[in-house]
């Protein structure tokens, strides 16, 4: 079976972007993994599939990481999902839905794509953590790293707060942080250098993916852990490898995620 496909991107997070809503894609955790590698494959943080989804919403948008797992929530994929569903459907905001539920969409100025994320969850429960804590300081040390902020953003999150991310060797140390025995889920380890109160710099180590050019959900809980730990305001910039995100924590509790969609190239794929 061949299937067409769209390689896109937000800020240098890469996906594989395929669309089931007319004919179901076959997909495995084999083929998942073989379309990832960047050698054999076509390569990717993320392996998107586009469905159709019940009353309510646009379309639902299965979320895959190079090692075959399924990820809860992807905002950079959210945006450029969202670009696509808009154009098509000749809508200024959309509704896309996801496993950790439904995340609204609206076209900006200049090409941005604003994304609610929804509600940060700070329960110990929701992030979730191994056992009862409090999530604003978690009593894990691994090297020169101590004392993360954990919340959820429809998947884990910890975001570690660091003096210097340019003398930080974060392959050292963002695996044995993503499986540590505090997340029974693993998680996505953010390292944060706050710059000012409205300029956070961040790089993400990605569950299931390792480093990426940038990382939407990890943008947005590193601005809360940051407002929560009084480091910043409730709107900030966040500066990735691969660029900025614009994130705003409402009063109400809602994150939201501002920034560019791009699509590379288009291609078919052998399933």
């Amino acid at each position: 079976m061949t299937t067409p496909f769209r390689k896109m991107h937000g800020l240098g997070n890469d996906f594989v972007v395929l669309d089931g809503r007319q004919t179901p894609v076959p997909l495995t955790t084999e083929s998942v993994v073989a379309i990832g590698d960047r050698r054999r494959g076509v390569g990717f943080d993320q392996l998107i599939v586009i469905e159709p989804a019940d009353d309510g919403a646009d379309a639902f948008m299965q979320i895959r990481n190079p090692d075959g797992s399924e990820a809860g929530a992807c905002g950079n994929a959210t945006r450029c999902v969202a670009s696509l569903l808009m154009e098509e459907l000749r809508k200024p905001s959309v509704t896309v839905r996801t496993i950790s539920g439904d995340l609204v969409a609206t076209a900006r100025d200049g090409g941005l794509v604003e994304v609610d994320m929804g509600e940060a969850r700070l329960g110990w429960r929701d992030v979730p953590l191994a056992r009862e804590a409090d999530t604003l300081r978690l009593p894990l040390t691994l090297g020169p790293v101590s004392d993360p902020a954990a919340c959820s953003m429809g998947n884990p999150h910890a975001t570690f707060f660091v003096p210097s991310l340019d003398a930080l060797d974060i392959p050292a140390v963002g695996p044995a942080l993503e499986h540590d025995a505090w997340f029974p889920e693993r998680a996505n380890i953010g390292f944060t250098e706050v710059l000012a109160p409205d300029h956070l710099r961040l790089v993400v180590w990605e569950r299931g993916a390792g480093l990426t050019l940038a990382c939407g959900s990890g943008a947005c809980a590193t601005l809360v852990n940051a407002h929560r730990r009084g480091l910043c305001n409730r709107t900030a910039t966040v500066s990735l490898p691969g660029g900025d995100l614009l994130i705003q924590w409402r009063e109400d509790g809602h994150v939201l995620m501002t920034g560019p969609v791009a699509t590379a190239f288009l291609g078919t794929l052998e399933l």
